[in-house]
């Protein structure tokens, strides 16, 4: 099938290479053009493929699952030393706040990736659609 095959628009999109693309911030079509510019900010297309991005509605989707993980991981965390060692609640929190805004901040553009690419694969919000010139 050719690109501009109505056929083409059912292709498989590998879901899992998509998702370690998207994990990396790079495209999730060809994983060698930059998805990010900037911090959280999608680029309109693929410098290197020219892959259209702009589709994306990531919304506030990465900030919950950033949340969720961070919050599981941390609180155990949190408990376990307070139990175990008995800091004080100053240096607990001192620490534990850094670890968690550094957590938060090394997985969130991460996680906007992945479910940018999971969009790609899914074909949804206008991944799907085939351009009128091809």
């Amino acid at each position: 099938m050719t690109k501009g095959d109505p056929m083409s628009l059912f292709d498989e999109r590998p879901v899992r290479p998509a998702l370690l693309r998207g994990w990396r911030k790079r495209c999730p079509n060809c994983g060698a053009g930059p998805m990010l510019r900037g911090y959280l900010k999608v680029r309109e297309s693929c410098p290197v493929c020219g892959e259209e991005l702009h589709h994306q509605r990531a919304d506030d989707g990465p900030a919950y699952l950033t949340i969720l993980i961070v919050g599981h991981l941390m609180a155990p965390l949190i408990l376990y030393f307070f139990t175990k060692y008995r800091p004080d609640p100053y240096v607990l929190a001192s620490v534990f706040s850094v670890g968690t805004v550094a957590l938060s901040l090394f997985l969130l553009p991460r996680l906007k990736g992945m479910l940018v690419a999971l969009q790609w694969a899914k074909r949804m919000h206008g991944f799907g659609h085939i351009a009128p010139g091809e």
